[in-house]
């Protein structure tokens, strides 16, 4: 139903300041700029907005999917380009785990973000963008006072499937759209930084516009308000915003690339 993450919107203390990493470093397209806003494109599908907010910022995790057989040569542009890479308290940077690897890295907002490589992850499906090669972001962090009830009602609105399953944690999943649902008193690593509420806005990508009907119906049966017009759909739960937009990213991208919960 849900295929990815089409949009990400964040608050920011800078735009030069996002200008300077995601730009200069990362080097992600921009798709728009004005004074006290900027979009860059981190990959074809997916855009990053932020805007100049003069108020104190809660920092948010997030995460990008590359080509396994380009994660090590990742690494080595991050480095290169002047990203501190995070260590873990053993002083690795690098994490290898049964299906892949991952390492973490701080924006000037004191965003975590992470490079995620997965072996599963058949190559080929979709074209890695840019210098950094992403495939599509895959990870986003949000942090609430009940994750049981929250990660049910996301299961209930989108059918999204569940992964690491825990009372504190846990990975609500539609497309390759991966939600982090984690309790605000879990620490992300590596690094234990606090799990706090960011002001976020976050756009998933809906393969038709049949979806948005099925979702919005659903958000009544709950008496969840909400504003559906062309081909997009607006809501909130909880403190989080959410759209649903009918994007041309395919709906048969996720059992093409072979991940585990489309072949389920």
């Amino acid at each position: 139903m849900i295929t990815h993450f089409a949009k990400l919107e964040l608050n920011t203390v800078s735009i030069q300041g996002v200008k300077q990493f995601y730009c200069n470093q990362l080097q992600f397209p921009v798709s728009f700029e004005s004074m006290d806003e900027i979009h860059v494109q981190p990959s074809e599908h997916c855009t990053m907005v932020f805007k100049e907010a003069d108020q104190p910022l809660n920092p948010i995790h997030f995460a990008f999917e590359v080509p396994f057989t380009a994660f090590d040569d990742v690494v080595n542009l991050l480095q290169g380009a002047g990203v501190t890479l995070l260590r873990w308290p053993d002083g690795r940077r690098v994490d290898e785990f049964e299906t892949g690897k991952n390492v973490y890295f701080r924006d000037g907002d004191g965003n975590l973000l992470e490079i995620l490589a997965h072996t599963y992850v058949q190559e080929g499906v979709l074209p890695p963008s840019g210098y950094l090669k992403i495939l599509y972001l895959r990870e986003v962090g949000f942090p609430v006072d009940d994750v049981m009830a929250y990660r049910e009602l996301l299961v209930e609105l989108f059918d999204f499937k569940l992964d690491t399953v825990l009372d504190n944690f846990t990975f609500a999943i539609g497309g390759t759209a991966h939600v982090v649902v984690v309790s605000k008193t879990r620490k992300w690593l590596p690094i234990a930084m606090t799990a706090l509420q960011p002001a976020m806005d976050v756009t998933f990508g809906a393969p038709n516009a049949r979806v948005l009907d099925r979702i919005s119906n659903r958000l009544e049966g709950k008496s969840i308000p909400y504003n559906k017009g062309n081909d997009r759909l607006y809501f909130k739960i909880g403190e989080y915003s959410f759209h649903l937009q009918v994007t041309a990213f395919s709906e048969n991208v996720p059992s093409l690339l072979e991940l585990p919960n489309a072949r389920a």
